[in-house]
């Protein structure tokens, strides 16, 4: 996957070479300049005056090879922006057009470090790893040369003992790849359990299990510590070994210039000196080749993981890229559909039904009845665990994701709200651009527009993640004016009153009237009142659909509905 980023970048790919060779001569030019200085003031004992255009060139040198290291890593940045980008892109597609009960497998905090952590791992392969190869086997190659050219002997002696800094390397860079795959996915299994908890701290606190999911994070938690110093370990090994490689080849050389010089006299001070700078400059550039090495492997980990993430795949049977014609309003089938959760004893008993276009639903019953279950299902929230479930003619499994979340709006008791502004709210989830004469329109016919025009900063007033600081009705209106910009083709109701005052409760059942004009609307509705006029009223108790008709047709044969009419009428509750 890594490898096919490399056609696209080929044009940065060829600028990062040219950098690396004009950094190559930048380098040798310098050390040769050194020498010269050195040698006209310590042994020729020229004046000052005289070596004035040699300091000025090494400087001059010294610029542009801190220019050259800079057009080279530039470069890599670059690159490692817009792979993350194209990679995220990529996930986020993998993800959209996956068939709907497929795309709802897994944890949300596990997707969320897919996208976040494992793509930013493959950062370091790009902007560090791609740039030091080019430029360690560029720079490392030239000087080679020039030291060959100068002095045969230094040469022989650093082809001995380089190999060794990328044997080891290598052998340090498999061991990397597995132990990088291995930490990015207990992290991505401790960020799923951390999102969990959080999602659900107030049912874990109501019910006595935080104290049992604290210790499910701890362990967690310390499992990632281990992995991460795993492969914190494999990186220190990696530095050691490689600075004494380094140290034993450039002592080495020192020796045998040093031998030369002294007691066999055969080797000039100009060149020995030369070779003592040019050879702490060739293995510096294989050190940093050999870490960079380590990073590139940890990025190939990240990468391998995003690449079993796209080859998991359902079976062939389930896996679907159907989108939904995108001018009409589906029609929505259950024949024998049921749902039956892992853990727990409740079932959603085998149910058929048929929504048609612009029509009406409620579904009513008592507490536990599996009013929820049944929207979740028609919503595509939840898998049909038996029948089926069809939108226009086309398997549930079949359908892709993106096409079928569309299509539809979903209004909930708790409205899911980001922190931001008024507008960006509204504007959550759709991919127009629309002006604020727009907003303001989809407003007013959500009955919001007043409470907005009041603010200090209107539209651009800033609220609290998850609505913090707004009313339960504030929130619900702001989720009806992002359906009305949306205008969706399918409407979920997920008993959007409760809890509501009755003059509220008013203004949103006027919105809800006229959203019923342009979509198919399903309800879970605990007031009864409110449903009369409903096309269809679905009567569940215990998971089984007891009654199905409009209002007039259960009133006649339904004592349940009749039970729960009267009950209502006489205060009571459902």
């Amino acid at each position: 996957m890594l490898k096919a980023f490399m056609t696209t970048f080929r044009s940065k790919l060829v600028v990062m070479l040219l950098c690396s060779i004009l950094m190559a001569v930048a380098i040798v030019v310098q050390a040769f300049l050194i020498v010269s200085i050195i040698d006209q003031i310590f042994l020729q004992s020229a004046a000052f005056h005289a070596i004035m255009l040699p300091i000025a060139m090494v400087i001059l040198a010294l610029l542009l090879r801190i220019i050259f290291q800079y057009g080279v890593t530039y470069q890599g940045i670059k690159m490692a922006q817009l792979a993350k980008l194209d990679m995220r892109k990529q996930l986020l597609g993998h993800f959209t057009n996956q068939p709907i009960p497929e795309a709802n497998k897994g944890q949300s905090g596990e997707k969320a470090s897919l996208f976040m952590d494992t793509v930013d791992e493959m950062d370091a392969y790009f902007s560090q790893y791609l740039p030091q190869v080019i430029q360690s086997i560029v720079i490392t190659a030239t000087l080679l040369i020039v030291i060959f050219v100068e002095h045969w002997a230094s040469a022989l002696i650093i082809l001995i003992t380089a190999p060794f800094i990328p044997i080891f390397m290598i052998i340090i860079g498999f061991k990397t790849k597995d132990t990088s795959k291995e930490q990015l996915s207990v992290l991505a299994s401790f960020s799923g359990i951390f999102l969990d908890t959080l999602q659900g701290l107030p049912s874990l606190k109501l019910l006595g299990r935080s104290k049992d999911q604290r210790e499910k994070i701890a362990e967690s938690s310390n499992q990632f510590r281990e992995a991460t110093m795993k492969v914190l370990q494999i990186a220190f090994t990696n530095s050691l070994a490689l600075e004494f490689i380094s140290m034993l080849s450039i002592g080495l050389v020192a020796l045998e210039i040093a031998i030369r010089m002294i007691i066999f006299e055969n080797v000039s001070f100009s060149v020995g000196f030369l070779i003592l700078l040019l050879a702490p400059e060739l293995f510096n550039q294989l050190k940093q080749l050999g870490s960079a090495f380590h990073t590139g492997r940890a990025s190939m980990g990240a990468a391998s993981r995003i690449e079993e993430t796209f080859s998991q795949a359902a079976t062939p049977m389930k896996w679907g890229n159907t989108s939904l014609a995108a001018d009409q309003i589906p029609v929505l089938s259950l024949d024998q559909a049921s749902f039956c959760y892992e853990q727990g004893n409740f079932r959603l008993e085998p149910i058929s039904l048929s929504i048609q276009p612009n029509e009406q639903i409620a579904i009513i019953g008592k507490t536990g009845s599996g009013k929820s279950t049944l929207l979740h299902l028609l919503a595509g929230l939840l898998p049909v665990t038996s029948g089926s479930y069809q939108m226009d003619g086309v398997s549930q499994y079949n359908v892709k994701k993106a096409s079928w979340f569309q299509k539809i709006s979903y209004v909930s008791q708790q409205p899911y709200l980001i922190s931001g502004t008024v507008r960006d709210n509204i504007l959550l989830g759709v991919e127009q651009v629309y002006s604020d004469h727009e907003i303001k329109a989809v407003s007013e016919r959500a009955g919001i527009w007043d409470w907005i025009y009041q603010l200090t900063d209107g539209l651009d007033t800033e609220i609290g993640e998850g609505g913090r600081g707004l009313s339960g009705g504030e929130k619900q209106r702001i989720t009806l004016a992002r359906a009305f910009l949306k205008r969706p083709a399918i409407i979920f109701f997920d008993e959007p009153t409760t809890g509501l005052d009755i003059q509220t409760e008013q203004i949103l059942q006027v919105s809800m009237e006229l959203l019923s004009k342009q979509a198919t609307i399903i309800t879970v509705a605990h007031r009864l009142h409110t449903i009369r006029e409903a096309d269809q009223i679905l009567l569940l108790d215990q998971g089984r659909l007891m009654a199905q008709g409009t209002h007039q047709q259960l009133l006649q044969k339904s004592q349940i509905y009749q039970q729960m009419i009267r009950a209502q009428q006489g205060g009571g509750r459902t």
